[in-house]
């Protein structure tokens, strides 16, 4: 049988059996389900439907005993579904349902990829959160702001402003101890400076390492001056 001979397309429908007889009922029933114009909707590249109809002769599988396949050969790719019942009637209509199915997903994803536009350079930043704008020359557009802290990167630290580097800030609680201790505190934890305090002075000290088995020690004293409250200009820096 064929689709409709006004329609658009001419869909060939086969209705065969396998190892059974068809009645001609059931054959102008599945003209009846298989409803082409909804079928075209959603492939319209249909070619033909091969429905094909078998019996299971086995009692024990009586509620499965009829089976449908349905499949629809397209200029696409092929698709098949089948189904099976206790009568053929349920099974073809079980097998509609799957084909239906599966032609909607395979329409959607056409939908999809057709549906979805090219973007121009000039709209990445309207479609891209955190895009780059480009101007009409294709050149990225920089935001400047009037008030902002200048940012530089410092190895893979980004820094704000030109003040120093914190990378990290520690905090220990010190007994105060001997240059003698401090020095073998420096060789236990294998650095090359220690910070201590000294405990003739009370003061922060650091004992370091130089040239070959030299080590150099450097002492901090509070000026008195700046204790009162009072500035004093840096007149150096401290060196070992």
């Amino acid at each position: 049988m064929r689709s409709d001979p006004g329609t658009e397309f001419c869909v060939d429908i086969v209705v065969k059996g396998r190892k059974t007889e068809v009645p001609e009922r059931f054959r102008k029933h599945v003209a009846e389900k298989l409803k082409l114009e909804k079928i075209q909707k959603l492939d319209g590249k249909v070619i033909s439907l091969d429905v094909e109809v078998s019996k299971e002769p086995n009692p024990r599988q009586a509620d499965r005993s009829d089976r449908v396949e349905i499949t629809l050969r397209s200029r696409g790719p092929v698709i098949r579904a089948e189904a099976a019942a206790s009568d053929a009637y349920a099974a073809l209509d079980l097998a509609t349902d799957k084909l239906e199915a599966r032609l909607r997903k395979q329409h959607d994803k056409r939908h999809t990829r057709r549906g979805a536009r090219r973007i121009s350079a000039a709209e990445v930043a309207d479609h891209v959160p955190g895009a780059a704008t480009l101007n009409g020359n294709g050149d990225v557009v920089h935001d400047e702001e009037p008030d902002a802290v200048p940012t530089k990167m410092v190895g893979s630290l980004e820094v704000k402003g030109d003040g120093p580097l914190v990378v990290r800030e520690k905090t220990h609680v010190a007994s105060p101890m001997t240059l003698d201790q401090a020095l073998y505190e420096m060789e236990l934890v294998g650095h090359d400076f220690y910070l201590f305090v000294d405990s003739e002075t009370k003061e922060p000290s650091v004992v370091y390492r130089r040239h070959a088995y030299d080590y150099g020690v450097i002492h901090l004293n509070t000026d008195p001056m700046v204790a009162q409250g009072q500035s004093t200009p840096v007149s150096g820096a401290l060196g070992g």
